[in-house]
């Protein structure tokens, strides 16, 4: 069975992080990330925590958020910069991008400049 969420899930991660952990001197991990999305998130409902990982990986690639520690499937992160809130005109969604990332649309399936 295929599943497609309404919000893309880098979309969705990007707004708890605004939301839960927009400090940059926080720590926080991909485990409460995910138990945000199992909680109030639109995932596939047999995710488990290693299913986030890409995603996670990408946050780290894109500029916003880098890998301070590591154990086992827990990934420690902090953020670069403070996150702010975006229009993507082009896919119509809010996203949420650090102050010095590029200003491109994290959403997979769009990828638009901002």
């Amino acid at each position: 069975m295929s599943f497609t969420p309404e919000i893309p899930v880098e979309l969705q991660i990007r707004k708890i992080i605004f939301e839960k952990f927009n400090e940059v001197d926080t720590i926080f991990t991909n485990d409460s990330i995910f138990e945000i999305l199992k909680t109030d998130g639109d995932i596939n409902p047999s995710w488990i925590i290693d299913d986030l990982e890409p995603f996670i990986n990408d946050l780290c690639d894109s500029g916003l958020a880098r890998n301070v520690a590591q154990n086992f499937t827990t990934i420690h992160l902090k953020l670069f910069d403070a996150v702010e809130k975006l229009h993507c005109n082009a896919c119509n969604q809010d996203i949420f991008l650090g102050k010095s990332e590029d200003r491109v649309c994290p959403n997979s399936s769009c990828k638009s400049t901002i």
